[in-house]
């Protein structure tokens, strides 16, 4: 089992990616308007695929 300041350290890693998440997610909203859900599950379901 890992230490316990090796948990910790993830446990705080985990929050510190959830905040920066909410962060850009809200950026994201503000930017992509009235439209930015369905955008998000739409890029999340791969319908915005590059073709290169």
């Amino acid at each position: 089992m890992m230490e316990q300041t090796q948990i910790i350290c993830m446990a705080k890693e985990i929050i510190a990616l959830d905040i920066k998440r909410d962060e850009l997610l809200e950026r994201f909203m503000q930017a992509a308007g009235q439209n930015a859900h369905a955008l998000l599950r739409a890029v999340q379901n791969d319908l915005y695929k590059r073709s290169s």
